[in-house]
């Protein structure tokens, strides 16, 4: 059994994920609407958001413990084969949404890795032998933590495996009124061909901004 698999996103009208302002309140408002028991997240995407609006502050003890935080909201489920938030995970722990993250890892993950987050009682599974196999990592979370609902809304690389892979239940795309032109980052940039999509609902908001809900064609 695996859980639905929403991929939420806020995109231009020439499908961009970066080069314009996205209406980030409308964004999550949208999001918080599926109630997600689990948001899977990248370690690129995590890594790019560090870097551009700054590391975390540098680790304390109490971010060495699993937060108190209200069972209601949704854990992170962040794929890191590479270990790359070695030292910066906490940054993710401390985000006040979180109720804490869940690293989703290979058998290939450096052994100080592994040892990193026992230290830090931090849950993690390892599926896959070089990478992390998306179909049994999304079984565990089904499993392992009752997530009938996980919620993507990262950046184009781990969507768009999952779309390929036919994980995804749904596509949510809230589409700005903006033509980002030359330096678009589009977001399906990396399928291989074409995929057939039914549009399920739309919805206009005052900002201009569109929201269209797609499911895979037939």
């Amino acid at each position: 059994m695996r859980p639905r698999v929403i991929l939420h996103n806020s995109i231009s009208l020439d499908g961009s994920l970066t080069g314009f302002e996205p209406d980030m309140g409308e964004h999550y408002r949208i999001a918080g609407e599926y109630g997600a028991q689990i948001h899977l997240i990248g370690s690129n995407t995590a890594v790019t958001g560090f870097e551009l609006f700054g590391a975390p502050l540098p680790e304390e003890e109490k971010d060495r413990k699993r937060p108190e935080r209200d069972p209601g909201l949704p854990l992170w489920a962040v794929i890191d084969t590479r270990g790359a938030l070695k030292g910066l995970l906490h940054g993710l722990r401390g985000f006040e949404y979180c109720r804490d993250v869940v690293v989703l890892i290979s058998e290939k993950t450096p052994v100080e890795y592994r040892e990193y987050l026992r230290e830090r009682d931090y849950r993690y599974h390892i599926v896959g032998c070089d990478r992390v196999d998306l179909e049994k990592a999304l079984e565990v979370l089904y499993s392992e933590y009752g997530a009938k609902t996980v919620l993507c809304d990262t950046g184009r690389m781990l969507g768009n495996i999952l779309l390929e892979k036919g994980l995804v239940s749904e596509v949510s795309l809230l589409v700005h009124p903006v033509i980002v032109g030359k330096g678009s980052y589009n977001m399906f940039g990396d399928i291989k061909g074409n995929m057939q999509m039914e549009l399920k609902k739309s919805e206009t908001f005052p900002n201009g901004c569109i929201w269209c809900i797609y499911e895979k064609g037939g």
